[in-house]
């Protein structure tokens, strides 16, 4: 019998993992949740990079996420790295994202201005038996109850440390200026762009046109990038490596892109099905190396 093996695997989906296999934990965390939202919760087979940074009591956290918010897309083309699904390629560049939208309280959050409103808006929804009172919302980014963060969630998994670092270090760059700043939050019309931009970067990632934060000119990845430089310039030499690393990304690609590079020459080279899934993750397990 030959000797098994295991790897690391950090992706935010395995391409052949079959999810009607799998079986929640015993805790009645993991009870409950399941209990709860049933075939969505069965279906959540798919991991996500989370970044937490902190901000200074006093400080509102609402506030900052709506400074911040317009370029989570950004962040999230960066990570892509659930192209496949259940044996399939899925057409989107992060499936996992597409999969969230299933959950209540999963995608950008609620067009709050402050932290009133978020309190508001939470006692609401506990009052009326749509939150529990231990409840936490899902949202792309969110104020952490546990701790005094800002709590980026909209990523994929991302297999390279060095691609991690970088939206890590993007993220907190982009807390810091906001943190300096005493502008309104965004407008409704900005949120409208942040949303299309949220539905191009799962599906096409890095590939996809963006509409610009100048006059809502569309823009490429890159290009968009270089809006958020010009905006919130380098300061430090973390941020600035942040950046040099979020263009290598965006110009060589990200996990999703090496994946279905992967397959691709796997057939090529004459593999059946099964087997190019398998060289895809192999690829994502070298990238851990």
């Amino acid at each position: 019998m030959a000797a098994a093996s295991a790897g690391l695997y950090g992706a935010a989906s395995h391409p052949s993992a079959q999810w009607l296999r799998q079986r929640p934990r015993g805790t009645p965390h993991y009870r409950q949740l399941f209990n709860d939202y049933q075939l969505v919760a069965r279906r959540s087979l798919l991991n996500g990079l989370h970044v937490h940074v902190g901000v200074p009591v006093g400080i509102d956290r609402m506030r900052v996420i709506n400074r911040v918010l317009y370029w989570l897309p950004l962040l999230l083309a960066l990570s892509t790295s659930s192209a496949y699904w259940g044996g399939e390629d899925t057409g989107y560049m992060s499936y996992r994202r597409a999969v969230c939208g299933e959950w209540p309280h999963m995608g950008l959050p609620e067009p709050l201005p402050d932290w009133s409103a978020y309190q508001r808006y939470r006692a609401l929804l506990q009052r009326t038996g749509s939150l529990a009172e231990n409840g936490d919302f899902w949202w792309a980014i969110r104020p952490s109850r546990r701790f005094p963060t800002v709590e980026l969630r909209i990523c994929d998994g991302c297999p390279r440390l060095e691609d991690a670092l970088a939206v890590a270090g993007l993220f907190r760059h982009l807390v810091e200026q906001a943190l300096a700043r005493h502008d309104d939050p965004a407008s409704r019309e900005l949120r409208w762009v942040t949303q299309e931009n949220y539905w191009r970067a799962l599906r096409q990632g890095r590939l996809a046109t963006f509409i610009g934060v100048h006059g809502q000119q569309p823009v490429s990845a890159e290009g968009w990038l270089t809006q958020l430089q010009q905006q919130c310039p380098a300061d430090t030499v973390d941020a600035e490596r942040s950046f040099i690393q979020a263009r290598h990304i965006l110009r060589e690609g990200s996990s999703a892109d090496r994946q279905r590079q992967a397959f691709a020459l796997a057939r090529e080279q004459g593999l059946d099905n099964r087997q190019a899934l398998r060289a895809v993750a192999g690829q994502v397990m070298n990238d851990h190396r």
